[in-house]
């Protein structure tokens, strides 16, 4: 079979590197029936056009509107001109609407093989060759073959079907043979998936309109075996010679998978990509309608505010896939605490929402806060481990504490965190004074931002002395607040709240600057040397950048690295052990020593312990305090010296308030002490002061 005659090409494309990639894939096809000429500009596409013969526009989609359809088919005289649009993705649905105006086909720039596009080529031209031929009679032919590749099904000014093609005959399960002759609706049944009422025909319904319609949204076709599928695309009216409808044509294609991908997008932007759960979208659109149900119907709705506890320290030791499988987990026994008309939802991280309708009691609310603590708290199996956990729950109930979802989901989160500050394992009703304590943290956090700038923040030193010689060895830096409106903040009532906020970064970072200052101010004064010991959160640890900045502390104050001592809280140490445990080794390395404060009061492990790079061990207070007010139980302090010695570690006890405390440390052989015995926190001009006298020696002699 020969080739035909050449048929040509005009490539309209300002992007030159686009246009050198089209001309690239025609040089490849060596044998190509087609020839190629390239302009980039529209005043030059006109003068070609008017003076060659072209069979085919391929035209950029970005020039499309600026060059107009009518004149670009006007300018073209010499013979029909097929026009074939180089679209981008994003510009797809555009391109393919030109195609009911006249365009005979369109390609995606990025995706077009040189086979795709020269089949698209004689397509196109094919197509606009019948389009100047075909008339009335031959319409029908003109659009099936415009429309390979989607169904097609034509039918007589009566409405009964004369032809489907066979991918019609596949879509609706009627073969031509059966189907002609017969009314459309017969064949051709269609229904609005919004409200499941049977469709109007459409060829009625677009009999006087001179263009292709599209088919109702949502459109379901009921095939012959029952089985449904949604299909998409145009109805449009065949016309005689005289301009008078003959018939219609309908061509559609299914559009199942992309209905499905659209209700799966709905779905995820409404819906926890984890758990599956509602979202906080979701939610409130049910709380909305919630609302308003009980606001008709003078009933009560519940809003349940759950929180799991210590579920950070399960997400940072075994990893965040455990914490997330942990939380499906969770997710499924919520589920199955509620009735079906209730929802709950994830809020993120290990926060959900419940939404209670229609309860008669606030009772009903209480059971089911019970049925979800107790179902949380059995035992979770995840990946062959058995895992624990207890939640905290705060309850609010429609309409006596909030008449709108923001105020109810506010106010069950408050009451929340008053079950946690009363132990956890726990659910608490709303009452109105709790907002007045949530405000007035949120105040204390607001004023505690501005406190750094405004140089409300100081540190006392309280004195670290050793119990043989009764020297002072060392200095604990302590964070003390005075605010102009509060007066002095205690720091239990604001270091949580720093730490809660993140607050604790930037201050703890100023804390660790100022006492190294301070300790090197000392030390070139020429009082004694001594180490200055540092209270650094579990937050600051955790933090990327933590040892990075404090090496930088010390090289910008001066301050020798071995007089300076970082406390680290026994749990704040043993929750990221492994984390942890490279921490102290990088600060061992640098000649930083390391104290274990409050040792007693966690859970670490004594064999892991033993492995760690620390220095001292620091006795809680609470322990040290049963010296004088329980003597008969002393065991913990003794065993804490004992060990520590067994370690070589070095032992300071916190809380020293008697000489009875005195004695019995020193009986022990504890190593160091501080508290009140010595002095309180003071500021570095008095504890300089302090620091010449060395007054203790004579203290300690009990």
């Amino acid at each position: 079979m020969g080739i035909g005659p050449l048929k040509t090409v005009l490539l309209i494309e300002d992007d030159l590197v686009e246009a050198c990639r089209i001309e690239e894939m025609f040089r490849d096809q060596g044998g190509s029936s087609f020839g190629l000429t390239h302009v980039d500009n529209t005043p030059d596409a006109e003068k070609f056009l008017a003076e060659h013969p072209v069979d085919v526009v391929l035209l950029d989609f970005g020039l499309f509107d600026s060059f107009g359809l009518s004149r670009l088919q006007t300018v073209s005289a010499a013979r029909p001109t097929s026009i074939v649009l180089l679209a981008d993705v994003n510009d797809a649905a555009q391109a393919m609407m030109t195609m009911k105006d006249g365009v005979q086909d369109y390609v995606i720039k990025c995706d077009v093989e040189i086979h795709e596009l020269m089949h698209t080529l004689r397509n196109s031209i094919d197509r606009k060759i019948l389009e100047e031929t075909l008339l009335s009679e031959q319409t029908r032919a003109q659009i099936t073959l415009e429309s390979i590749g989607d169904a097609v099904i034509c039918t007589d000014d009566s409405g009964n079907i004369t032809f489907l093609n066979p991918i019609a005959e596949r879509m609706t399960g009627w073969p031509l043979r059966e189907a002609t002759g017969q009314p459309l609706a017969q064949a051709f049944r269609i229904m609005d998936a919004s409200t499941g009422h049977l469709a109007e025909d459409p060829t009625t319904r677009d009999r006087w309109n001179r263009r292709a319609n599209p088919l109702p949204l949502n459109c379901i076709l009921t095939r012959r075996d029952g089985h449904q599928i949604f299909i998409e695309d145009s109805v449009a009216p065949i016309r005689d010679r005289n301009g008078r409808t003959s018939g219609s044509v309908l061509v559609f294609r299914d559009v199942s998978a992309a209905q499905a991908l659209a209700e799966q997008i709905v779905h995820l932007a409404e819906h926890d990509a984890l758990t599956g759960l509602p979202n906080r979208v979701l939610l409130n659109d049910r709380l909305n309608h919630a609302i308003a149900a009980a606001s008709r119907n003078s009933s009560m709705m519940a809003v349940l505010f759950f929180d799991l506890d210590g579920f950070k320290h399960i997400n940072d030791s075994l990893g965040h896939s455990i914490g997330d499988k942990l939380l499906i987990s969770v997710a499924d026994r919520l589920r199955d605490c509620i009735r079906t008309p209730d929802t709950v939802s994830r809020q993120g991280g290990d926060e959900f929402v419940v939404l209670l309708r229609d309860i008669r009691h606030a009772d009903d609310a209480a059971n089911t806060a019970n049925r979800m603590l107790k179902g949380v708290m059995a035992s979770h199996s995840v990946d062959g481990r058995e895992l624990h956990v207890t939640a905290s729950i705060g309850i609010s109930v429609y309409p006596d504490d909030g008449c709108n979802a923001e105020s109810l989901i506010k106010n069950a989160d408050v009451a929340m965190y008053q079950a946690k500050e009363s132990g956890c394992r726990s659910y608490r009703f709303f009452k109105p004074e709790m907002n007045v304590k949530a405000v007035e943290r949120q105040s204390l956090e607001h004023d505690l931002r501005s406190a750094l700038d405004k140089k409300e923040l100081m540190l006392h030193y309280q004195p670290i002395v050793n119990l043989k010689s009764g020297t002072i060895t060392g200095a604990e830096a302590l964070l003390r607040w005075t605010q102009p409106r509060r007066g002095s903040v205690p720091p239990a009532m604001f270091i949580p709240v720093a730490e809660d906020s993140g607050l604790i970064l930037p201050i703890g970072a100023w804390v660790l600057r100022d006492a190294c200052t301070q300790g090197k101010a000392w030390a070139d004064a020429g009082l004694s040397p001594l180490t200055i010991s540092v209270n650094v959160s579990a937050l600051q640890i955790r933090s990327d950048n933590f040892l990075a900045n404090l090496l930088a502390v010390l090289d910008e104050t001066g301050l020798n690295p071995g007089s300076l001592n970082i406390e680290m809280t026994e749990s704040g140490l043993m929750e990221r052990a492994k984390f942890g445990s490279a921490i102290l080794t990088s600060l061992r390395d640098k000649g930083i020593q390391v104290s274990v404060d409050d040792f007693g009061t966690g859970y670490s492990s004594l064999s892991y312990l033993r492995k760690l790079p620390i220095d001292t061990l620091k006795i809680d207070q609470s322990f040290v305090r049963q010296i004088s007010t329980t003597p008969d139980d002393t065991t913990i302090v003794s065993a804490i010296i004992s060990m520590g010695r067994s370690l070589r570690l070095k032992v300071v006890a916190e809380g020293v308030e008697s000489v009875e405390d005195v004695a019995f440390l020193k009986k022990q052989e504890c190593d160091e002490a501080q508290g009140y015995y010595f002095s309180r926190p003071i500021p570095a001009d008095e504890f300089a002061t302090l620091l010449r006298d060395q007054r203790f020696h004579q203290t300690i002699v009990v």
